[in-house]
């Protein structure tokens, strides 16, 4: 048992590393304000979640994400002492990966963001709305997840439908806010970039955990209806 949970925390700190490592280091590379760039950057996030799916997705559902395991948490799809263990291993992969990152940049000499892709409220308008479009997003992400996972048979295609669904809700969120609608996404950049990205990090810590208790309740109403 605990081998077991050992591998799945494993999963998910190596999964969340390298989503970090790769969307953000598309960001820092590349840039994501011009429309290139732009698409670039949604692309590489849901990307690097298609591939984490086929990987690590039948050793701990590849969450990668406190945000998911949240949601899954509320559903009655994971014990709470797994909850727990999983958000610490996402953390712990999303500091390992944009450590990785830092690394990376400095040798090329390249950071397009100036802040190693972390998050900041400045594009949504402030701190208001940038909590306000990460509730939204998230909402929508976990909504899919929850529902795409819920059903078996989708099990085949649950990869492909999720990371997409991250690619479009970065293409409307990159101009905003860099798009967290994941926690620890936003806590590994930030700590290494410090200054305003850490002032706003609360942000993109509550406003996804918040959208995705909303997805879960939603969701929840959808199962009552259906039964």
């Amino acid at each position: 048992m605990a081998n077991s949970s050992f591998r799945k925390y494993l999963a998910e700190m190596v999964g969340t590393a390298g989503l970090v490592f790769m969307g953000c280091g598309s960001a820092v590379l590349l840039g994501a304000q011009s429309p290139g760039g732009h698409l670039a950057v949604a692309f590489a996030f849901g990307l690097s979640i298609v591939a984490m799916a086929y990987v690590i997705g039948n050793v701990s559902g590849c969450h990668v994400n406190p945000a998911v395991s949240l949601a899954i948490f509320l559903d009655k799809r994971m014990s709470g002492a797994d909850f727990c263990g999983y958000v610490i291993a996402q953390i712990i992969g999303a500091v390992v990966g944009a450590a990785l990152l830092k690394v990376v940049s400095g040798l090329a000499g390249v950071d397009q963001t100036g802040t190693l892709g972390s998050n900041l409220v400045a594009g949504a308008g402030g701190i208001g709305g940038a909590f306000l479009i990460e509730v939204i997003l998230t909402f929508i992400f976990l909504l899919t997840i929850l529902g795409v996972t819920a059903d078996a048979n989708k099990s085949q295609i649950a990869g492909l439908v999720i990371g997409l669904t991250l690619v479009f809700v970065h293409i409307v969120g990159i101009p905003l806010t860099g798009t967290s609608v994941n926690p620890a996404r936003s806590i590994g950049p930030a700590i290494f970039a410090g200054g305003q990205a850490l002032k706003d990090l609360w942000v993109f810590i509550a406003a996804p955990l918040v959208g995705a208790a909303l997805a879960a309740c939603v969701y929840k109403l959808f199962k009552v209806k259906t039964v």
